[in-house]
């Protein structure tokens, strides 16, 4: 006994020893918010103010010294956001990640995100270049003191920053540079659905192309080429079996951690095969002028639609300082993205704005016909009738892999752009590339992209007009920006670069075009005069990624809009209430009422079924209003029928592995409304879609019940369709999913003003809503002090913290902070010394 009181005893120390040693790391990996530190390279003391809203205030008396301490204020709050990103777009994931994100390396490396950074930062400006210089000086003096614990993800995956960021090199301007590109990937990327078009033509011809991919409401399709008859001419598809859907498996791994290392790489690939799919990248933004407004002056509201992660994408801050010596200052408050140094969304003083994506299709993919005589030569255009040749540009890159020998990745690039074809295995199942590559050209790498000049600019406007001026300067990827000053003007301009095709251009963009035929190459760029705008004679001004222009509008700028359901329901309520305020902008925001729903709804409620739940499910469904609440059960059941009918109609058309390749990246929704509209037997079978339905009613039941049970009343819209904030690289790992991860139920779906977007080949949890709202705000011009925001996590990106996850419930509710340059009081206040 006494041996075993001693035994006791001792794990008794080493358990309160443990558990002492864990607070102290917890305590220490938390940001420093009080008092005083020391940043090199200030010239000056620069105050670091947090309100009652956690917005972090940056006031300091040069603006180099306001965007330094930026860049140190993310890598206090956010310092695995800034590593992770930086790996993504460097291509060295797999350093640390080991070969199952070979994948994603092979892609940022071709697509040369980097060597773009570098000649787009070589022709900026000098104040541009000043900015980034300090910002990355910031996050280097950060993690080089070392004086607060970095967060789990680093220990976790034994990464320490701290040797490169001494040497002044862990964040240089080329990571700023290239994180404004890589958010245009996100947001502007349509090759996915060229090559979708290419894939599904294998065994479509060109109108059933069409109603899979139905242009846009009273548009006839862009292309009228014979698509179909093109790609068969050319003989461009591999023989055989086309097997498109094979995701990246994640190997066992000799051991736990290589294991764990295989499962959070392979989720990243998966990640990767969606760039270039633009379907549900969406937002919404709206403005009243005066006269619409009780205050008589304008409000404006904005909510951008992303990929819902933890920490979220956005960091709110405010940042100050004045002219010096010739420099320009800025006091502007919003949304910034950590990685680079300036608001993105937000206001000034004097005038406000917000984005939606436009969309146009400023990617093109070319297929190149490689030279039979010489694999190290593509066709280009020649001047008679024997063809033309001319050698790939190459280099080489190296391709560090943890584990395992370096993979020597070469990359091609032609006169368009790189061979993505190199970069994604998924082309080499459907192209035959011992024949053809697929080439891309895209805006986003042109040298000429400046869109940190935009932004730059745009933090010291103080009218719409200089805002208008300011954005000018912005490249990639456009975007419709609604914005209202306060002297009452507001107004909408949609800003980037667009190319032009010429005339004969018989593709347009929709789809892979033969790259040595001249007349598929861009032909100048659209004037930014003759972008899209509107100068709010109606008193209002709405777009959410619906067409922008007219169909008397002389230039083509894409055939991928999104569904105007969005749209046309934020124009009714702008319409409904004569003088709009906060609380009338609220309940737009909020709103979850699905115009898409109610126009397919007659097809499901006229539904027959023998399924014993069919009942229960059709009762359920009868007085069924389109409003997708979270704690009613027919959206659940209205969603899992469209998806059954998709799978079973659109599916069996496309062949399984094919359609599998595509779904969930797009839903077919328009395509499943003209099927069951027109009652199409060519899609639905002999049977016709009566009965097709009927199937899909009985397969989405049998799987409902699978997961929710048999008593239908108590099914939820909320319970299937969670807003998941998810972790990167951690919430693969399912242990630690639950702990990284901010999860809350939400209502809403892909076609509602509170968006709730599901991706459907995400079978763990396929109705989970992923792409929403990353933030929330609304500007009172009348008192920009009276603007509020929200969203979806917190401002720490450290797990431990209390801030970590303390937004989402005012997120869910549709509920704000406030979003004021005079705080009452300021909850702490931190002062960065030279």
């Amino acid at each position: 006994m006494r041996w075993f009181r001693r035994l006791a005893a001792l794990l008794g120390f080493a358990l309160v020893l443990l558990v002492a040693l864990a607070a102290f790391y917890v305590q220490r990996s938390l940001p420093q918010t009080s008092g005083s530190l020391s940043l090199p390279g200030l010239v000056a003391p620069v105050k670091v103010q947090r309100d009652a809203s956690d917005v972090t205030h940056i006031l300091a008396s040069r603006p180099q010294d306001a965007w330094m301490a930026m860049g140190y204020v993310h890598a206090q709050e956010r310092g695995w956001q800034l590593e992770f990103n930086r790996r993504v777009m460097r291509g060295t994931l797999s350093e640390v990640l080991g070969p199952a994100t070979l994948e994603t390396d092979r892609l940022m490396r071709t697509l040369g995100i980097r060597e773009a950074a570098r000649a787009q930062f070589e022709g900026l400006p000098a104040d541009a270049q000043l900015a980034l210089k300090a910002y990355s000086a910031g996050i280097n003096a950060f993690f080089a003191q070392g004086d607060q614990a970095l967060t789990p993800e680093f220990l976790l995956l034994g990464i320490d920053p701290s040797g490169q960021a001494r040497a002044g090199n862990y964040w240089d301007p080329l990571d700023s540079v290239g994180w404004s590109i890589m958010m245009a990937l996100d947001l502007g990327a349509n090759w996915g659905n060229e090559f979708a078009r290419l894939s599904a033509l294998r065994v479509l011809d060109t109108q059933a192309l069409w109603e899979l991919f139905p242009p846009y409401p009273g548009e006839q399709p862009a292309a009228s080429a014979d698509l179909a008859t093109v790609y068969r001419d050319l003989g461009v598809y591999r023989q055989g079996a086309v097997t498109t859907s094979a995701a990246p498996v994640a190997p066992s791994g000799r051991n736990l951690r290589e294991g764990f290392l295989a499962r959070i790489g392979a989720d990243l690939d998966l990640w990767t095969q969606g760039l270039g799919d633009v379907e549900g990248k969406g937002s919404n933004n709206w403005v009243v002028a005066g006269s619409r407004s009780a205050t008589g002056k304008p409000l404006l509201a904005n909510d951008p639609h992303l990929g819902l992660s933890a920490p979220a994408i956005w960091y709110f801050a405010r940042l100050q300082a004045p002219d010096v010596e010739g420099m320009p200052g800025m006091d502007v408050i919003g949304a910034t993205l950590p990685g680079t140094p300036f608001v993105v969304l937000g206001r000034t003083a004097e005038v406000a704005w917000g984005f939606t994506n436009t969309g146009p299709d400023v990617q093109d993919l070319y297929l190149e016909q490689i030279n039979p005589a010489n694999p190290r030569q593509y066709r280009v255009p020649g001047n008679g009738g024997e063809p033309a040749w001319a050698d790939f540009t190459r280099r080489t890159e190296t391709i560090r892999v943890k584990g395992e020998s370096d993979v020597i990745h070469t990359v091609r690039s032609t006169r368009h752009g790189p061979v993505l074809s190199d970069a994604q295995a998924q082309h080499a199942k459907v192209l035959d590339t011992t024949r053809f590559v697929l080439s891309l050209r895209w805006t986003a790498l042109d040298a000429d992209n400046r869109n940190v000049v935009a932004t730059l600019k745009s933090n010291r406007a103080r009218s719409v007009p200089e805002m208008v001026e300011a954005l000018r300067e912005f490249h990639a990827p456009m975007q419709n920006v609604v914005m209202a000053d306060r002297s009452g003007r507001i107004q909408y301009k949609a800003v980037g670069k667009v190319p032009l095709r010429s005339p004969g251009n018989d593709i347009r963009g929709v789809a892979p075009a033969p790259g040595w035929d001249a007349r598929y190459d861009w032909a100048g760029w659209l004037p930014y005069e003759d972008t899209p705008q509107d100068d709010g004679a109606r008193g209002w001004i709405a777009t959410a990624n619906q067409r922008i222009h007219g169909l008397d509008y002389p230039h083509f700028l894409t055939q991928d809009w999104a569904a105007p359901y969005r749209q046309e329901r934020i124009e009714a309520l702008l319409e409904k209430t004569p003088n709009h305020g906060i609380e009338s902008f609220q309940a737009i925001h909020a709103d979850q009422l699905s115009k898409a729903t109610l126009r397919l709804l007659p097809f499901l409620q006229k539904t027959t079924s023998d399924h014993p739940l069919a009942a229960a499910a059709l009762a359920a469904l009868r007085d069924f209003d389109g409003v997708m609440d979270a704690e009613r059960a027919a959206p659940l059941i209205y969603s899992a029928w469209a998806d059954s009918f998709t799978r079973r109609v659109i599916g069996a058309r496309l062949g399984k592995e094919r359609f599998e390749a595509m779904y969930g990246k797009r839903l077919f929704r328009n395509a499943m409304e003209g099927i069951l509209e027109r009652d199409d037997a060519n899609w639905c079978g002999t049977g016709g879609c009566a009965a097709a339905s009927s199937a899909a009613l009985a397969d989405a039941l049998d799987r409902l019940q699978k997961v929710h049970g048999a008593d239908v009343t108590a099914w939820r819209w909320g319970d299937a369709h969670p807003a998941i904030s998810i972790h990167r690289p951690l919430s693969n790992v399912k242990p630690l999913a639950h702990f990284f991860e901010v999860r809350t139920p939400t209502g809403g779906d892909p076609f509602t003003v509170n968006v709730g977007q599901y991706h459907l080949d995400k079978l763990d949890a396929p109705y989970a809503n992923r792409h929403a709202a990353s933030l929330r705000a609304i500007y009172d011009l009348a008192d920009l002090d009276n603007s509020r925001f929200i969203y979806q996590t917190g401002q720490s990106g450290n797990v431990f913290s209390s801030r970590y996850r303390d937004m989402s419930e005012t997120w869910v509710g549709v509920q704000y902070r406030a979003l004021t340059m005079n705080p009452a009081q300021w909850a702490s206040t931190l002062e960065l010394r030279p």
